[in-house]
């Protein structure tokens, strides 16, 4: 009974890595920042601009997000926790839950230029890793 007691402990702590993965930052599709996309597309991946001007004709958004990480690799990450806690009887939990600590994703941020609410220039402005 104490043995089994014990390894439930560990798999209660086996689960803190793997749901530190399942909760890392979500990639964004910066595919909604070519040419030619319409503004609504770019807020709706990108969420709402820190700044907006206009100048002239033009609308300029500016950008600052955390950039994360696929469905499927926060997913696998989660998955290999999850088999090194059983493989380890939970001893993984306490190193794993320290190395998805490190993986808090980039901030970026972009100078977006529109025309008739339409992308015209994007420029990247900043990518470094969250600390």
């Amino acid at each position: 009974m104490k043995k089994l007691i014990l390894l439930g402990i560990f798999m209660f702590l086996g689960g803190c890595a793997s749901q530190n993965a399942l909760d890392q930052p979500e990639k964004k599709d910066l595919s909604v920042l070519n040419i030619g996309t319409h503004r609504d597309m770019v807020i709706l991946e990108l969420g709402a601009p820190a700044s907006t001007k206009v100048v002239e004709s033009q609308t300029i958004d500016l950008f600052s997000f955390v950039q994360g990480y696929s469905r499927a690799n926060r997913g696998s990450r989660a998955f290999a926790h999850g088999l090194a806690d059983v493989a380890t009887l939970g001893l993984w939990s306490l190193a794993g839950s320290q190395v998805e600590e490190s993986f808090n994703g980039t901030i970026m941020g972009f100078r977006i230029t529109y025309e008739d609410e339409i992308v015209i220039r994007s420029e990247q402005l900043i990518e470094k890793d969250v600390d």
